[in-house]
């Protein structure tokens, strides 16, 4: 902490250069950029005006395309990339080439966004390509190989080579543009999507610089080490930004990336009362509304959104979510496409596309949707989860395996990846494997009470009696302990057990206790009565003192293992 604050410590000074990079992101069209350090900016405190920075230099060769430049701006502001770069052909300044050649990339890609939407349905697998990326590659790399490339160009560069798919390039040129503009966060953003896990982040060499904090903490959320992330944007926080938007977006994001909703929620909420007009994130802020059911927040959402801009990708996936709440599976992807013709690249609405093709049973459509998710983000572990899903309905476990440990990789301590891990092991006859991924995922919470339960039946199929009721016993003391229903779908299965095998083994006290508790339960409560009755027959036939529970088996048919106690008088029906 004591380093970061020494980075931190000139607030004056950062502002200063947030001031200045808003300014030269502006010039060259750079938007996102420029309102994510406007953002941070306004987190800050203001400057007197002695101490605004000044104006950048401007050149000889500034002055000279001026007038195009001013030209071909208005024009490139209004999206008409191609008459802006004809204007610009031929300028020498270093702004003006930057232009140049960002709206020729531009333009190809309107071209190529438009032929996607236009001769492709949202699931057709299409090549369509960019034109100018091959051209863009050509030229700039002469330039880059001069050595004349600025930090803007640079970043240009690196788009350029990810888009045609040359990755390792990229990240050398990602880096080289942050080490020569380290306050550009496009590039930091974009190097960010090309790193794959913690080794290739330690590997990498970036400049010490305050903004790399930033970096690092939006790294850790998207490598889902979350407690870390957590960690940074707390120093940031204390280091001056407490403030800032984009550090509570970034910290409710987390927080529904460990599915700690109920944080995350408020976290959310407080964003809305800070920024009502916000639209960034709001996709996610609907995926929590959504898990918790929240109906009347859900539509007042999309209705607040549809007010605001009908037309943004997450507004649509707001609406998507509303829909798919009301089961209207086919209104919800339908909102889900209408986001993708917006933003083909979106992540969120190809994976909610998939979920509602699965609703729908449409397999093959869900399998595509998910495929495209993967394609924009290797990282998205939903989409991994989602595919193994739908190869399981097609009873494929070979292909559920891989799928779910694409999904496990990306989510190691994720209790749902572990349990679709020993589903798939059990169906493939891995046993053992099976046994160490319940077991892991009960380790590692189970949020959805099943992994003990799965283990238990896997452990009864073996007939390994003692193992299988140590975990129904540890399933039924999870169930109460959480203060869950009685009627939750499988505690009358694991007393049932517990009744036989505490009979079997000469335990008549707790026998009849689990026997009692059957008899709460419909589906079993004519087996609770059958066994109190043999119970009541055998207690008439020999007289037998009350069992120590803590002590281990010693009837000579059984192996010799210490069962826990249950205690089931706790348990109120």
């Amino acid at each position: 902490m004591a380093a970061l604050c020494s980075e931190f410590g000139d607030l004056v000074q950062i502002k200063k250069q947030l001031i200045s990079v808003i300014s030269l992101c502006k010039e060259r069209g750079l938007l996102h950029s420029a309102k994510w350090a406007s953002e941070l900016a306004f987190a800050l405190d203001p400057l007197p005006k002695n101490e605004l920075p000044p104006s950048p230099p401007f050149t000889e060769e500034d002055a000279q395309d001026l007038d195009a430049l001013t030209l071909a701006k208005s024009y490139f502001d209004l999206k008409e990339y191609d008459r802006a770069a004809y204007f610009l052909k031929g300028c020498c300044s270093q702004k003006a080439y930057f232009l140049y050649m960002y709206s020729r990339y531009l333009s190809g890609e309107k071209k190529k966004d438009d032929e996607t939407v236009d001769s492709l349905g949202p699931l057709e697998k299409g090549q369509v390509r960019n034109e100018a990326l091959r051209e863009l590659r050509v030229e700039l790399s002469k330039k880059h190989t001069a050595g004349e490339l600025d930090g803007f160009t640079l970043y240009l560069y690196g788009v350029v080579l990810r888009k045609l798919d040359l990755l390792k390039e990229a990240v050398e040129v990602f880096v080289e543009a942050i080490h020569t503009l380290p306050l550009h966060w496009g590039a930091w953003l974009e190097l960010s999507n090309l790193v794959t896990n913690i080794e290739m982040l330690k590997s990498l060499s970036l400049p010490d610089c305050w903004i790399k904090d930033f970096f690092m903490a939006h790294m850790y959320t998207e490598l889902q080490m979350i407690k870390e992330a957590l960690q940074k944007y707390q120093n940031l926080i204390e280091a001056g930004f407490s403030k800032s938007t984009y550090i509570i977006s970034q910290i409710a994001v987390a927080y529904h990336n460990i599915r700690d909703i109920d944080q995350a929620l408020a976290l959310f909420n407080e964003l809305r009362e800070q920024d009502p007009y916000r639209i960034d994130n709001m996709d996610t802020f609907s995926n929590l509304l959504y898990v918790k059911s929240m109906k009347p927040e859900l539509s007042y959402l999309a209705h607040n959104l549809v007010e605001i801009d009908k037309y943004r990708v997450e507004t649509c996936c707001v609406i998507g979510n509303y829909y798919s709440l009301r089961s209207q599976h086919e209104k919800a992807a339908l909102y889900f496409q209408r986001a993708l013709k917006l933003n083909p690249r979106c992540l969120g609405a190809w994976t909610l596309m998939g979920h509602e093709y699965m609703e729908m049973k449409n397999t093959s459509a869900a399998i595509q949707a998910y495929r495209h998710a993967i394609e924009v983000n290797k990282r998205d572990y939903r989409a991994w989860y989602g595919l193994g899903q739908t190869y399981e309905i097609l009873k494929m476990p070979f292909y559920c395996l891989y799928y779910y440990r694409k999904a496990h990789q990306l989510r190691p301590n994720d209790s749902r990846m572990l349990v679709a891990l020993g589903e798939s092991y059990e169906k493939l006859s891995q046993q053992l494997e099976a046994k160490k991924c319940y077991w892991r995922a009960y380790s590692v919470g189970d949020v959805e009470k099943m992994a003990l339960l799965k283990l238990a039946k896997l452990h009864e199929q073996l007939n390994e009696s003692d193992d299988a009721a140590q975990c129904y016993m540890l399933y039924i003391q999870d169930i109460f302990s959480c203060g869950e229903q009685l009627e939750h779908a499988e505690v009358s299965t694991a007393l049932r057990y517990l009744g036989q095998y505490y009979f079997k083994n000469k335990l008549y006290d707790e026998a009849s206790l689990c026997a009692q508790r059957c008899c709460d339960y419909n589906d079993a409560r004519e087996e609770g009565k059958a066994l109190l009755r043999q119970i009541s027959q055998v207690r008439d036939q020999i007289e037998t003192p009350s069992a120590d529970l803590f002590a281990p088996l010693s009837n000579n048919n059984t192996p010799v293992r210490r069962v826990s106690p249950l205690n089931l008088i706790s348990f109120t029906p």
